[in-house]
């Protein structure tokens, strides 16, 4: 009989082969999974594994808010309220050096927090920020790399599709998960802005002020920020306040987008057409990825190598601390390479045995991990957000390159984010010890 531990190995590098051979990420974690288990238990007990996973979540509870939360993302996308946020912004901050970069950071954050998806808010604020930037004379590799870095608020700042993928690996709750970004999604939007605005200082080439606008102007302009506020606060304060769960919270959400996007005459039928249609593929993306990685989960369980890994640790003699730093470091340079959805799914299963072990909490490590995607998903060489930044200009305007090279200098912000959520735990933990679900 062969050693299952060898057997766990061998299945890590059966979907290592299915990726590089093109399989699909989630269908690559499935089969590996399913034929593993099969050998290791019974093709019988695989069957059934793969049927009672494929149910389980289908039924849960935590995949109706992430369908509810992508389909609101969807529709806020069509509505335009990124557009408005980038204007409102513009409006207020403009004239100052590096003023359109502060506001790309801003307008991101405030989309983000009504989206909660990195490609969206880059995307569509993007698409406003970027011709802007243009036109008043600011570095390409410093705009693109803004628009890229600042899309990625969207990950930390509720509602979050990466926690609500969290809670479904955990069994955490979604609602405190949503909380705990909060102050996390602050300080590192602060610590963006400061950056560009020190940056600005030392080199004003970089970002020219544009022209001022009066403070009757001002003041008229936030008006157009009311649609993203009401939303925000419609669907984090009520769940805050306890009106409405999760659930409920992204069905009122994605109905209020759309209201807002019909209001402002934004929604046309075709948008909405195409908004319910990339909803759903999203939604069937993530099924499919988080029930692969299931099946992928139970076979290494069933191999022990998840075990042996958490005995091995506590061998190496690691404080809590250092297991902490040892999973984060794993994430970080897996990120650099891998797409944050199929990362989460692969590695959380894998290493949260490891946190309870440590005593770590669960909602903090969740925040810990949601920062180490977003600044994965902008790190070279795979860098996502970086690749649909780079496709809102031609060629001729810039490379690749040029977005990586924009992009490293707001990986420090992140970075310094990063370094104070490991250090202080109570900035994530501080808010969801307020509410009871």
């Amino acid at each position: 009989m062969i050693d299952p531990i060898i057997l766990g190995i061998a299945g890590i590098v059966l979907l290592l082969i299915l990726f590089f051979l093109g399989v699909p990420i989630a269908f690559a974690m499935g089969i590996a999974g399913a034929v593993g288990f099969a050998y290791v238990v019974s093709p019988e007990a695989a069957l059934y594994m793969v049927a009672n996973d494929v149910f389980h979540y289908f039924n849960s509870y935590a995949f109706s808010v992430l369908t509810l939360f992508i389909f609101m993302g969807s529709m806020a996308y069509i509505s335009g309220i990124g557009t408005k946020a980038f204007n409102v912004a513009y409006v207020l901050l403009g004239q100052l050096k590096g003023g359109l970069l502060v506001v790309t950071a801003i307008a991101s954050a405030i989309f983000g927090a009504v989206t909660g998806s990195g490609a969206a808010t880059a995307a569509s604020i993007g698409q406003t920020a970027i011709p802007e930037m243009k036109k008043h004379g600011y570095n390409t590799s410093m705009s693109l790399g803004a628009v890229a870095c600042a899309g990625t608020l969207g990950f930390m700042i509720p509602p979050s599709i990466p926690f609500i993928i969290y809670a479904l690996l955990t069994e955490q709750s979604v609602g405190k998960l949503f909380i705990s970004g909060i102050i996390p999604g602050i300080i590192i939007t602060v610590l963006f802005v400061m950056t560009a605005i020190l940056v600005c200082w030392i080199k004003p080439e970089l970002g020219p002020a544009g022209p001022r606008t009066t403070l009757k102007q001002k003041f008229v302009s936030l008006f157009n920020l009311l649609d993203a506020i009401v939303l925000f606060v419609l669907v984090i304060g009520g769940m805050l306040l306890g009106f409405f769960t999760p659930a409920a919270a992204g069905a009122i959400g994605g109905v209020g987008a759309i209201v807002i996007g019909l209001i402002r005459r934004e929604v046309t039928w075709r948008k909405f057409l195409q908004g319910l249609k990339d909803s759903l593929r999203l939604s069937c993306m993530m099924f499919m990825l988080i029930v692969g990685a299931m099946i992928f989960g139970h076979f290494m369980s069933a191999t022990t190598v998840t075990n042996s890994l958490v005995i091995w640790v506590q061998s190496a003699g690691l404080s809590s601390v250092g297991i902490i730093l040892f999973v984060s470091a794993i994430f970080f340079v897996l990120s650099c390479f891998i797409d944050i959805t199929p990362l989460l799914v692969l590695l959380v299963p894998l290493f949260y045995p490891l946190i309870l072990e440590s005593g770590a909490d669960p909602i903090w490590f969740g925040v810990v991990v949601v920062t180490l995607c977003m600044i994965g998903i902008i790190t070279p060489p795979v860098g996502a957000v970086l690749f649909v930044t780079k496709g809102l200009v031609s060629d001729e305007e810039a490379s690749i390159g040029t977005v990586y090279k924009g992009a490293l200098i707001f990986l420090i912000p992140m970075l310094i984010g990063l370094a104070i959520i490991l250090a202080f735990p109570q900035v994530s933990t501080f808010l969801p010890s307020l509410i009871k679900y």
